[in-house]
């Protein structure tokens, strides 16, 4: 895809990341993967993340992205791929053009490692990774990468493929700023853990989309939240809420790491053999996962004959 053509794709609806399936030993399970995103690609979702946050990118080796991004290709159909990538600058270098090859209508550019850096140091690694693809890069606000509004322009006036912004932060001022200055120059795309509890907040900073976690095993249910924030009816975004999305919350809060070891359980339970998240993270709880189950029970996916 060009660069345009997913900054419009990224723009036309609701998001989502994939977790990646693992086998009993731990390897990639291609198979689950793309039996999984096949069904998520029957939603309305225009544009899917493999290897994402979500997809526990932090746990995978660089050779390991391709191969996941090639294999959501091969399932999504008309569904467009956007890969993980992150790290240094020379790994995230390596990784976004591995997923070039691999087939990815573009590159989300996770936070790099570790240690906290200086807004130049920011403007030369973004830069750099736009300028080793020809596909679009978004960049990812959180933690310790977060790009001010000045620096965010200078790359836009250099990298015409630098396409989004996804925030993590919930500094609704910085985002708005960001908005604000950039105007349609970027597509914006919220970020925070489980998405629509942040979204009306969102979308008033001018962020038109968000990444739910939540599609990975409800999608449907992702899809009605989606289309009613869009649509202005609140009483439904709030039943939503109240229903589903505050319990959630609940068990999600629980445990470290459970943003993405819940999602996953959560695609354990929708019958698709997704199998344990790496460490360093831990899996949820069989009383956990049990409360889990019961909170999807009304979402039940219906499986082919």
């Amino acid at each position: 895809m060009h660069p345009e053509d997913i900054k419009k794709a990224l723009g036309s609806g609701l998001l989502s990341f994939p977790v990646t399936h693992f086998d009993a030993s731990g390897a990639f399970a291609r198979e689950s993967y793309q039996a999984h995103v096949e069904w998520l690609s029957g939603f309305d979702a225009p544009v899917l993340f493999a290897a994402g946050g979500t997809g526990e990118f932090f746990s995978l080796t660089p050779s390991e992205v391709p191969e996941i991004v090639r294999a959501a290709k091969e399932a999504a159909g008309s569904t467009a791929i956007v890969s993980g990538c992150g790290y240094g600058t020379e790994v995230a270098v390596e990784i976004a053009r591995g997923a070039e090859k691999a087939g990815a209508d573009g590159v989300l550019l996770l936070p790099h490692y570790l240690i906290d850096a200086p807004q130049e140091g920011l403007y030369a690694h973004v830069k750099r990774v736009c300028q080793s693809v020809g596909i679009g890069v978004m960049v990812y606000n959180r933690d310790n990468s977060v790009i001010l509004p000045d620096v965010l322009a200078r790359l836009c006036d250099e990298c015409p493929n630098l396409i989004g912004f996804k925030d993590g932060t919930g500094d609704i001022g910085l985002v708005r700023q960001v908005t604000a200055k950039m105007g349609d120059r970027l597509m914006y795309l919220g970020g925070m853990p489980t998405a629509e509890l942040f979204a009306e907040a969102y979308l008033g900073a001018g962020f038109t989309t968000y990444s739910s976690a939540v599609f990975n095993f409800v999608p449907a249910l992702a899809v009605e939240f989606y289309r009613a924030l869009r649509a202005g009816e609140r009483a439904t975004c709030e039943r939503l809420l109240n229903e589903f999305f505050y319990p959630f919350m609940a068990i999600r809060n629980r445990g470290k790491g459970y943003a993405v070891s819940a999602i996953k359980a959560g695609v354990r339970l929708q019958g698709f053999a997704a199998g344990r998240v790496r460490s360093p993270l831990c899996d949820l709880s069989r009383e956990e996962e049990n409360m889990l189950d019961a909170l999807i029970a009304p979402y039940r996916r219906v499986k082919a004959a």
